[in-house]
């Protein structure tokens, strides 16, 4: 089952601060998801000023129950409260877009 993650930080003042102190754990974790075949995509969201404000991920999990589990409930943007706003919805990439598999 493949899901859309659209994720907000906080506007506060703090809230880069949050984001840049748990960064490299989120993307440590982004590369083990990615490499097991879960992320299948990501990328910053950024404003106007090219400041980052949220996150994108495409991702592959059999359920949503399982992507509770072995992804957000460890997930260090969540942990840390760097996201304020996710939305995830159910998605399905284009044939064309998907990952060759051996």
């Amino acid at each position: 089952m493949q899901f859309v993650l659209i994720a907000y930080d906080g506007t506060d003042e703090g809230a880069l601060g949050r984001r840049m102190a748990v960064r490299e754990a989120h993307l440590q974790l982004g590369k083990e998801l990615h490499d097991a075949g879960k992320w299948l995509t990501a990328a910053g969201l950024l404003d106007e000023q090219g400041k980052m404000i949220g996150s994108m991920i495409v991702c592959e999990f059999p359920s949503r129950e399982e992507m509770e589990k072995q992804w957000l409930g460890r997930e260090p943007y969540i942990t840390g409260k760097v996201w304020e706003k996710i939305d995830i919805r159910r998605a399905q990439v284009a044939p064309f877009c998907a990952a060759k598999r051996d």
